[in-house]
């Protein structure tokens, strides 16, 4: 039998002039004001005018795709579908049911699961696969993989290291995304997985000194998931603090929530607090992950 999988990503613009369909398209159709689009623009032009993100998921892919022809030849066809960009979901599922597969297997390239966030990947995944009659199975979380927490852990280490002289006043953060409180279902233990995630890496280092953040939340009036890394990297610069080292655990990949949120505005923030400031480098294509990932493919 041959199987389909899926593997699935947020998307990014293809260039600058892409920008206001992406956004229309995360803000289910709502056209962005001229300020928001020039906003968000602006956040791309200073990170060099495109997110790394849409060719680090084709080398995440390609990783997949090989570690998984390694366990099994010619047993698996493997898509991409983004969120927000080309190819789809739907896109992805048709590309797969267009080469008799009989069951597909869908992963979303986050760790953590929320109904709000990957089960927004995996409920278009299985619409579109029941529309093209075909079977699903899903990888829903792998946070607590020890892999990912190895992978974790040996760049937080190395984050450390140039800070090893000064241990106590140096705290390591563990980010993820924030997502509105009134997204989350009692059923999503999503704080829960992200704070496992942080505990199972602090336990591999022995780390006396961190906390959990939640970065890059929306513009909007409802109250989100926090505490807000900007209010901590504040608390800690208040409290003695010298140096903050930011883990964000919830992705795998470089791109505009990392290389702007984090690296541009928390690396800045910092600076003005005189807080040494270090960020854990991405997993995005490493070769363990994508043998990890493969593995709970073949499981699912």
């Amino acid at each position: 039998m041959t199987v389909g999988v899926v593997v699935m990503a947020y998307g990014s613009p293809s260039g600058l002039d892409d920008v206001a369909r992406y956004y229309t398209d995360i803000r289910r159709g709502r056209a962005p004001s001229p300020e928001q689009l020039a906003t968000l623009v602006a956040r791309y032009e200073q990170i060099g005018g495109l997110s790394p993100l849409t060719m680090t998921t084709a080398a995440q892919i390609a990783a997949i795709a090989h570690a998984l022809e390694t366990i099994t030849p010619g047993a698996y066809v493997v898509e991409y579908g983004a969120k927000h960009a080309t190819p789809s979901i739907e896109d992805a599922v048709a590309a797969c049911a267009s080469r008799g597969v009989e069951r597909i297997v869908g992963v979303v390239l986050a760790p953590h699961y929320a109904a709000a966030s990957v089960g927004e990947y995996l409920g278009r995944l299985r619409a579109a696969a029941g529309d093209a009659g075909v079977a699903v199975r899903v990888v829903e979380r792998y946070g607590d993989d020890p892999v990912l927490v190895d992978l974790l852990a040996e760049r937080v280490g190395a984050a450390l290291a140039p800070l090893a002289g000064d241990p106590d006043g140096t705290e390591v953060l563990f980010t993820a995304h924030a997502l509105p409180l009134r997204s989350l279902t009692p059923e999503d233990h999503y704080a829960e997985q992200v704070a496992s995630t942080a505990a199972l890496v602090a336990d591999r280092l022995a780390l006396a000194r961190t906390r959990v953040a939640w970065q890059s939340a929306g513009a909007t009036p409802d109250p989100w998931l926090g505490p807000d890394i900007g209010t901590v990297v504040d608390e800690l610069a208040a409290g003695g603090r010298r140096a903050v080292v930011v883990c964000p655990c919830g992705f795998t990949s470089d791109h505009l929530e990392i290389l702007y949120d984090l690296d541009v505005v928390v690396a800045r923030r910092c600076a003005e607090l005189g807080l040494a400031f270090a960020r854990t480098r991405s997993i995005n294509d490493d070769a363990r992950f994508a043998s990890m990932l493969a593995r709970r493919i073949v499981e699912a």
